[in-house]
């Protein structure tokens, strides 16, 4: 057997507990696979049929047997491959068996050209040939083979018919020439067991199941082209997954042998067509069609052309559907597509409305730390002012009081000269230089940074620096009175004891060399900070 049978085989058997679909869609990938390498098995065919030829063209002329024997052969191997040359090298054998006399070969060639003139489709013709042999005097085997051909040929006829009268017919002959067959040469075991499968389903034996013939044709030596014909017998007496799967291993077989008088593959498409694999069908159909037309089946070929359009109708109009599912697919999409973008576009603008109003609430909240931290700055420089005047106010109180005191002290005594002298020695300018000493020390204790801060908006050449470290000259006091939020000249002038003028000449000198507009120097001096806003 064939190895690549025997893995076919293993392959098979190993699958006994899974369903017959499983096996029939595994045979399918084998037959897809090895109709991938049809041309190889092709090419090896022709190279043998072409050393037969040669050898054919060297053998002596006047050897019957030797001639005979290789017109034989190749025949053999067109008889299912090529029509046309196949009927010239049965001719050739009927030329040479009437030359030489040889009853019992001519009888054969005839019997053989009945059988392709049958699988062509050339009716008439076969049945002209079958008439024109003599059964008589014929041995059982030529006999049995004489019978057969016209079996086959009236069940081909009513086939091709479709009648339900004259079909009928036919159909009887072709059965009573099977039965006379059968009795001149009984089937053998093989055949009898191959014939179980057409018994009614009620008869056959639990054992008889599709898996037993399977694997009895398996493991009965048979040719390639004899698997296929045995599996495509039995196909007939099985329906669905059960005949795809016979009719799968014929149509493996027919490929491996070049058979390209093909019925398997054809049978195969039509019933892959019932089960709506349409796909499948019209890939095998149209195998089938080129095998119809390579051999030269002229009936095959008229199915075959009545097949094709219904599946390939099909076939289009499932693709259609799927464009169809496709383009409703891509509708679908687009829509869905179209629906998020609008849901981005607006989630988009959303999300740009919540960060430009978390930028406002940052903004306003940082203008409301700016005007807390002020508040809070101008409280508590107004804690430090007012503690200031009335720690101020308080000993001005007591200086008044003591004054007072003694002054009455002594006039009561009648010392007028001593309170008059006793007043002199009170010295206002000092207690007023005193009251400004007291206001920088608070001041430069609450703006520590101050001196430094202001002379960086001045060139190096114009800064002011007061000469004690501790207080402030004229021009600083000016600018620390603006920093506590005294703007008006008139209020400054009356607390440093200057005239408006005066105030308004410093000012005026002062932002004329600053390193800033001078219309900024002021906003400038109120950025300077407080010596608390850095840990509030």
């Amino acid at each position: 057997m064939d190895k690549l049978l025997v893995v076919l085989f293993l392959l098979f058997t190993g699958f006994n507990g899974y369903a017959q679909t499983g096996k029939s869609d595994s045979l399918l990938n084998v037959l897809k696979t090895e109709l991938r390498k049809s041309n190889l098995y092709d090419q090896a065919k022709q190279t043998h049929i072409d050393r037969l030829r040669t050898q054919l063209f060297c053998a002596d002329t006047f050897n019957f047997h030797t001639q005979f024997r290789l017109c034989e052969q190749i025949f053999e191997e067109y008889h299912s491959f090529k029509f046309d040359s196949a009927f010239v090298y049965v001719r050739k054998m009927i030329n040479l068996s009437s030359k030489f006399h040889k009853t019992d070969d001519l009888v054969h060639s005839k019997i053989l050209l009945g059988t392709i003139l049958l699988n062509t489709g050339f009716y008439k013709e076969a049945f002209d040939v079958a008439d024109d042999i003599d059964s008589s005097g014929l041995s059982d085997t030529r006999k049995t083979d004489y019978l057969i051909l016209r079996a086959r040929l009236n069940a081909g006829i009513a086939e091709y018919n479709n009648d339900a009268y004259f079909s009928g017919q036919y159909y009887q002959q072709s059965q009573a020439d099977f039965k006379t067959a059968e009795t001149v040469t009984p089937s053998n075991a093989f055949e009898q067991t191959i014939n179980l499968a057409f018994l009614p389903d009620s008869v056959k034996q639990r054992r008889l199941t599709p898996d037993f013939f399977f694997n009895t044709i398996i493991h009965h030596p048979l040719t390639h082209h004899g698997i296929a014909m045995v599996s495509t017998r039995i196909s007939y007496a099985y329906t669905g997954y059960d005949r795809i799967m016979f009719l799968a291993l014929a149509a493996i077989s027919d490929v491996r042998s070049s058979t390209k008088e093909t019925l398997a593959i054809f049978l195969l498409g039509q019933e892959l067509y019932k089960l709506d694999k349409t796909n499948d069908a019209y890939l095998l159909i149209q195998e089938a069609s080129h095998n119809a037309r390579f051999y030269g089946t002229r009936n095959r070929a008229v199915q075959i052309e009545t097949m094709l359009p219904l599946i390939a109708g099909k076939v289009i109009d499932q693709k259609q559907h799927e464009k169809d599912r496709l383009l409703i697919g891509l509708l679908l999409f687009l829509i869905v597509a179209v629906v998020l973008f609008f849901l981005l576009v607006i989630y988009r603008k959303q999300m740009q409305r919540i960060k430009e109003n978390e930028r406002m609430i940052k903004e306003k909240n940082g203008e409301l730390e700016k005007v807390n931290g002020r508040l809070w700055e101008s409280s508590r420089i107004k804690e430090e002012l007012i503690g200031l005047f009335f720690k101020t106010c308080s000993s001005y109180i007591e200086t008044l009081d003591r004054i007072k005191q003694r002054t009455l002290h002594n006039i009561k005594l009648g010392k007028y000269k001593d309170v008059t002298q006793f007043l002199e020695d009170v010295q206002v300018d000092e207690e007023k230089e005193n009251l400004y000493t007291m206001l920088d020390t608070v001041f430069l204790t609450m703006f520590p940074n101050f001196i430094i801060s202001f002379n960086a908006l001045l060139k190096k050449e114009d800064q002011i620096w007061p000469k004690s470290g501790d207080t402030l000259n004229a021009t600083l006091r000016i600018f620390a009175l603006i920093r506590l939020g005294i703007n008006e000249q008139e209020a400054i002038a009356k607390i440093l004891g200057y005239s408006v003028s005066t105030v308004y000449t410093y000012k005026m000198r002062v932002k004329s060399r600053a390193l800033v507009p001078a219309a900024d120097f002021e906003q400038k001096i109120m950025e300077i900070k407080f010596i608390d806003s850095y840990d509030h």
